[in-house]
This record gives structure tokens, C-alpha cells and sequence, in this order.
């Protein structure tokens, strides 16, 4: 079986978690969970490196320790070290690490002292009224508890798999059936396509006129776990992660019909299909017919390809990640398609992090790997020093870092380094440095990073009053959801996009996977108002710096162009639209 990337980091989260429930050292616990994110940033499969006689040692926070039980991982698809933490507390445990309020020492108590070890035994739990009483808790965190387990429940049970998990077992398997000979087109359709932030069924489609050979090579794949059902064009298997995977082999002459179909969403096909039907066709999977002549069979008069399929319907080809139904085909109808945003229309990444905060690579390191991407320019938004957990700077450190930036930009060249901080906002909506010391800056990022729970009126009038520092340009990650994790913090998005646009500020969308704040919703709701929106990596490492490409998909999804995206600008146009 092989191992990817993402089961190394699964196993070291969960040791960490684990970890971390008994009381461990805490830097014993940040070890493993740094190098759960280098190795989550990897561009390449960390088993490969192992086969090859790699140093691993040489990877960030890699010692000679982690490298040996990543060793053991790839060699043997699990950790003795797991296993034994596993004896001494269950798993299911350290799920509860994913309610909003419940931290380790928090789950240690209401396990030790309810005797609960699962997400249903916590909600009854806090349904009864017995966690008020446990000590350091209480009925306002009983509350959110019940909340909040509701929401994993239902998420849950859409078990969905992240847009940057499923690419590293989709692309493989991508890669594989387009080696056979047999197949002569293949693509992965349904909301991988749409460019989805999370994935559910994984649907493939490919062309062959020996279907049922190429069904035969796609059961044996390395990473089926399962096979649910294998027919002579059709089958399901299940992967060892959980993810379900359906191919279908199709004609030719079908190929775009089904393409359209399966790629959906549902909501988008309705549409297309009642357009159908006012014509007198059918529209499926298989192509579009004919039904009103008198012949005893219905003619296919389109599927070979999905353009020819909308042009049947007077409408030009509309891009996958549009295809939710929110007024893409009456754009369509009246030329009004948006000129989507590519990669190739970035010029900068304007959040970034070193070794001055949290992230994992010097000054130097971020701004050659930038520069290798052919980033134009790139901004230093180390933390500032309010949450401990970051190693943020202080006023007269973040002065330093500015003449260090200096000094590097003197002996770069093709790059601009941006002088610039993630400041943090403060409760009261002040912002945690003081003026004249961000008033130095070439660009401040305001974030929130504490205080989830404010009540929506008091949250959002909280980000209006870091707004209104003359100082601020940009609000980061503004909603603070973590996908999977945390759902955004109550908001009224709307108000506070009118505020921004009022005082010259702009938002967000934050291309880390687990992130993607603003989602594709809220994106479409900024460009609609005209308020401009940053596409930023927040890389914490120098392979984090390729994220840009999660940041583009959503943007794309939310009907961007170059124009709506702040850093598809050279850095002398950008620096007088955000000057304040």
C-alpha cells in the first residue's frame, strides 16, 4: 500500500493530540505537530524520499527522531508509539479537540471524570447538564459544547475530504489511468472540478473502447481498499483513506455529455435541462436528443464535447467552477461571463511568514522561493507579540525587521520585500502596535486570532474599529473559519463589507487549504459591492508559498478577474490604490 504525505501527518497530529491529553511537554507536543505541517507542505511524497536514501533531517523540524518514525511509517504504514497511546486513551479522545472550547486539560477532566470517550457521549453529556459542574467550565461552555458537537456531527456525516488531500490521491490515480494503454481520455469530474474546497464521492470519467479491461486495472490500483462494485463500464471502490471513487467509461461520442453531467452541480444541470426541454430535447448523460421527430428512436444531436452541448443551447462554454447555479447562465445568455482570474495574473503574495514568528523559513529563504515562482513581490507579515503561541514582534522588534528587510532589498533583485506585520486586533477593536511604528509600514494586515465567541454585533463592530486605524489596509482571513475545525465567528459580513469599502480597506481570501477565507459565497458578495480582495498564501514555509493556486480556485469560484484581485497589480499601481 502506499503511504502519501497526509497519512504521515495524520499519524503525527494524533500523536500530538494524544499527547497533549496526558499532559505532555509542550514542546515535546509542538514538535510533532510542526512536522506534521512540513511535511503537509511538501510538494513531494515524503515515501519517495524515503525510498530514494533522502536526509529527511535536512526538512524543517526534522531531527534524527521524527525522521526515524517517518521512516517507520513509510516502512510499515503505522507507529508503534501510536499504538501505545492509543492503549492508554482512546482515540476517539482526541476528537473532542475539535470542539470550539475544549482544550486538552478540558478533555482530560470530562474524560477522567464523566468517563466520556466519544463526540456522542459528549453531547449527551452536556444534553443532561453534567459538564456545568466540572471544574474550570460552566453553562455558557456546556452550551457552546452542545453547539458545537452538532455541527462535527453534520459535517461529519458528509464526510468530505479537503481539496489538498484528495489532489494527492486523485493526481496519482489520474496519472495511472492515463498510462493505459486502452484509455484515451480521462478526467476527474464533479466538485473536484468545480475546484471545491472540500471533495466528497470522487467522480472519473474516461474513453476507451475496451471498457471492461480498463475497469479490471482500475480495481487493482495500489490504493483501492475496497472494490463496492466492478462492471463491464462502471465501478466503485473505496481508498484506504475513505474516499469513494466511481469510475465510468463512456463512448466517444458521449464523452462531453457525461463530462457535463457528472461534473453538475445538480442546481446547474436543472437549468440546463429545462432549456432542454422548452426545445424539445433531452438532456443526460449520454448526450442531448432529438424527441420531436416521428422516428421510433430519439436522435443524439450533441455530447461529443461539452462546448458543443451549450452552444446546442445558444450559450458559450461556461467554466466548471461557476457551474453552481448563481446566475451563471443568464451571464452566459448575455455575454456577461466573467474573465476568470489564472495563476499566471499573480504578481505578489501579500502574507507570509518567517522564522521571526511562527513560520519555518529565514527572510532570505521566503524571498528566493518567492522569487522562483516569479512573484514580483512579496510581503513580511510576521505576527505581532499579542498570542504567545506565535513568537509574534514587539514595536522595537518589528522596527528591527524593517532594516533588515532594507538591507535584503538592496541585494535582491526582480523582488520587492514589503515591510509589513499581521497585526493582531484586540477586543475592544484596537489594534496591537502602536501608530507610529505601523505607520512605517508599506502594507498593515489586521487579524483576529483571539475572541471567537463576541456576540455577532459586538464581533463585527470589534473589526469595524480596527477599520478605522487610519493605518489598516487589509483584514485577514476575515470570517476565521477553519475547515473542518472552527466555523466562521458570528458576523454581519455584509455591514462590514460596506465598512471596508467606506474606509478604503480591502479583505482577504486566505489561500490556505484548511482556510480558503473568504469562501466562494462571500467572494462573489465582495465583487459584487466593487471592494477588491487580496489573494494571499499566509505560507509559513517556502513550499507553502504554492498554495497561491487554492487561493485562485476560490477566487474563481467567487467570479473574479484580474481587476477584483488586489496583487495581479505591479507593486507601484498597488501601493497608491491601497494608500489610505
Amino acid at each position: 500500500m502506499p503511504v502519501y504525505n497526509s497519512d504521515v501527518v495524520d499519524t503525527f497530529n494524533e500523536v500530538a493530540d494524544l499527547l497533549e491529553i496526558e499532559g505532555a511537554n509542550e514542546f515535546r507536543v509542538r514538535a510533532y505537530r510542526n512536522a506534521a505541517r512540513t511535511i503537509s507542505t511538501l510538494s513531494r511524497n515524503v515515501a519517495h524520499m524515503v525510498e530514494a536514501g533522502e536526509d529527511l533531517t535536512e526538512l524543517p523540524g526534522i531531527g534524527e527522531d521524527l525522521a526515524g518514525k517517518i521512516e517507520e511509517i513509510v516502512h510499515t504504514g503505522d507507529l508503534k508509539q501510536l499504538a501505545e497511546l492509543r492503549q492508554r486513551t482512546p482515540p476517539e479522545v482526541a476528537e473532542m479537540l475539535d470542539v470550539a472550547g475544549l482544550g486538552p486539560k478540558r478533555v482530560q477532566t470530562i474524560h477522567e471524570e464523566l468517563g466520556v470517550t466519544t463526540l456522542e457521549e459528549l453531547r449527551q453529556a452536556a444534553a443532561q447538564g453534567k459538564i456545568r459542574d466540572l471544574y474550570g467550565l460552566g453553562q455558557k461552555t456546556e452550551q457552546k459544547i452542545l453547539e458545537d458537537v452538532e455541527r462535527l456531527r453534520a459535517e461529519g456525516e458528509r464526510e468530505r475530504t479537503r481539496r489538498d488531500v484528495a489532489e494527492e490521491r486523485v493526481e496519482p490515480l489520474l496519472e495511472f489511468l492515463r498510462s493505459l494503454d486502452a484509455v484515451e481520455r480521462v478526467e476527474a469530474a464533479g466538485s473536484y472540478r468545480r475546484k471545491k474546497g472540500t471533495v466528497g464521492d470522487l467522480d472519473i470519467l474516461a474513453t476507451s473502447e475496451a471498457g471492461e479491461a480498463v475497469i479490471s486495472r482500475f480495481v487493482e490500483y495500489e490504493d483501492v481498499e475496497e472494490i463496492v462494485s466492478q462492471g463491464e463500464t462502471r465501478s466503485t471502490v473505496v481508498f484506504r483513506s475513505g474516499l469513494h471513487v466511481d469510475l465510468r467509461v463512456v463512448e466517444e461520442r458521449s464523452y462531453g455529455a457525461a463530462l457535463l453531467y457528472f461534473t453538475g452541480s445538480k442546481a446547474h444541470n436543472i437549468v440546463l435541462r429545462n432549456m432542454a426541454l422548452d426545445r424539445g430535447w433531452k438532456i443526460n448523460e449520454y448526450g442531448v436528443w432529438d424527441t420531436t421527430g416521428e422516428a421510433a428512436e430519439e436522435e443524439q444531436i450533441a455530447g461529443e464535447s461539452e462546448e458543443e452541448m451549450y452552444a446546442l443551447l445558444d450559450l458559450p462554454w461556461i467554466a466548471p467552477e461557476l457551474r453552481e447555479d448563481r446566475g451563471e447562465v443568464e451571464a452566459a445568455r448575455k455575454g456577461r461571463l466573467p474573465d476568470l482570474i489564472t495563476l499566471d495574473d499573480v504578481r505578489g503574495d501579500l502574507q507570509c511568514h518567517t522564522t521571526a514568528s511562527d513560520g519555518r523559513a529565514s527572510l532570505e529563504e521566503m524571498a528566493r522561493a518567492a522569487q522562483a515562482l516569479g512573484r514580483e513581490y512579496l510581503a513580511i507579515t510576521d505576527h505581532s507579540a499579542y498570542i504567545g503561541v506565535t513568537q509574534g514582534l514587539d514595536a522595537e522588534e518589528l522596527e528591527r525587521r524593517m532594516d533588515e528587510i532594507d538591507q535584503l532589498n538592496e541585494r535582491m533583485e526582480d523582488i520587492v520585500l514589503l515591510k509589513s506585520v499581521e497585526v493582531d486586533i484586540m477586543e475592544d477593536g484596537s489594534l496591537d502596535l502602536p501608530d507610529r511604528v505601523l505607520e512605517k509600514l508599506d502594507l498593515v494586515t489586521v487579524a483576529v486570532h483571539s475572541h471567537f465567541d463576541l456576540p455577532a454585533e459586538e464581533q463585527t463592530e470589534r473589526l469595524i474599529g480596527a477599520m478605522d486605524n487610519p493605518t489598516c489596509n487589509i483584514l485577514a482571513h476575515p470570517t476565521g473559519r477553519q475547515i473542518g475545525k472552527r466555523p466562521g465567528y458570528a458576523i454581519d459580513l455584509d455591514r462590514l463589507m460596506d465598512a471596508a469599502l467606506e474606509r478604503g480597506c480591502f479583505m482577504e481570501i486566505n489561500a490556505q487549504p484548511d482556510r480558503l477565507d473568504l469562501d466562494d459565497v462571500a467572494s462573489q458578495m465582495a465583487r459584487e459591492r466593487g471592494l477588491k480582495l487580496a489573494i494571499s498564501t499566509d505560507a509559513h514555509s517556502t513550499e507553502e508559498l504554492a498554495f497561491m493556486r487554492f487561493g485562485v480556485y476560490q477566487g474563481r469560484r467567487g467570479w473574479l478577474e484580474p481587476e477584483d484581485v488586489l496583487n495581479t497589480r505591479s507593486w507601484d499601481d498597488l501601493k497608491d490604490l491601497i494608500a489610505r
